[in-house]
């Protein structure tokens, strides 16, 4: 107890030394000095800064509600003729999510986006994966990064106004970075696999061996990069291998066993390979 009040009652005695005069002739330091109008001007454009930051944090939320809105339009298809009325449908909410884009564009106008690509990254890897989502459904093909980035290219008009600025008329860009775009196709394994797992519930036995296939390819792509790769890519292999083991384990009930386990029995399939999985990364 003597110690505590002997180092409060040290900082209390250290603080009664300081001057009293020095203290007060900080108030009247010259407001019009250089030096005070330096950091004026600091305190304007970290406050500008943070305030940028926080109305990107805002966007980037939008636009991971909005994909994910898209991301769960998209799993409603579960028959050919209903597909085409989904995928306009979802057409029109990524076209709004676009429109997010653009005012993140807008934001980073002039400004390094590696500053505030942490404000931001949520919300981009989730359209990336909406994206790809959607363009594997139509395709059963990844869209390439340079694709997507052409989508994010946009034009303005000036609604005939007079005097035009760069606000009001002028073309606006903004890139996907290689590691949105393979965290966005890593969470896109995921989907792919809820995809694998409805379809063999629908009666689908064709869509189960399309993603087997494509999803193989992703892990050995992914698997090229390793551990030499940006960390959070590389805490995503493990998901990604689950996702890859649970469809090629329902290709395998499909293709050898056929017709005999119930579809309401394959949940407990694919539950097996995964305590398989997790009991040879324990192993190794």
């Amino acid at each position: 107890m003597s110690n505590k009040e002997g180092s409060g009652g040290f900082r209390k005695r250290k603080h009664d030394n300081f001057p009293h005069n020095q203290r007060r002739e900080g108030k009247d330091v010259n407001s019009s000095s250089p030096v005070m109008l330096a950091f004026k001007s600091f305190q304007q454009e970290l406050d500008a800064r943070h305030d940028k930051y926080e109305r990107l944090v805002k966007l980037s939320r939008d636009i991971t509600v909005e994909s994910k809105r898209t991301i769960f339009l998209l799993h409603r298809i579960t028959s050919a003729p209903d597909m085409e009325e989904i995928l306009t449908e979802s057409e029109i909410k990524l076209d709004g999510v676009r429109q997010k884009i653009l005012q993140v564009a807008q934001e980073l106008s002039g400004e390094d986006m590696h500053q505030f690509h942490r404000a931001v990254t949520t919300g981009l890897q989730e359209y990336v994966e909406a994206v790809t989502f959607q363009h594997f459904i139509k395709t059963r093909s990844l869209i390439s990064m340079d694709e997507i980035n052409k989508q994010l290219i946009f034009t303005t008009e000036d609604n005939g106004k007079e005097n035009k600025t760069d606000k009001q008329c002028g073309t606006w860009r903004l890139k996907i970075t290689p590691v949105d775009y393979l965290l966005g196709v890593a969470d896109l394994t995921g989907e792919l696999m809820r995809v694998c797992i409805n379809s063999v519930g629908n009666g689908d036995i064709d869509t189960p061996f399309e993603v087997s296939q494509f999803l193989r390819q992703v892990y050995d792509g992914f698997s090229f990069i390793g551990n030499t790769g940006p960390y959070e890519v590389s805490k995503k292999l493990y998901t990604l291998k689950q996702s890859l083991a649970k469809v090629e384990n329902a290709c395998y009930a499909l293709k050898v066993r056929g017709s005999e386990i119930p579809k309401h029995m394959l949940a407990d399939v694919f539950s097996v390979k995964t305590e398989m999985i997790d009991q040879e990364e324990g192993i190794s």
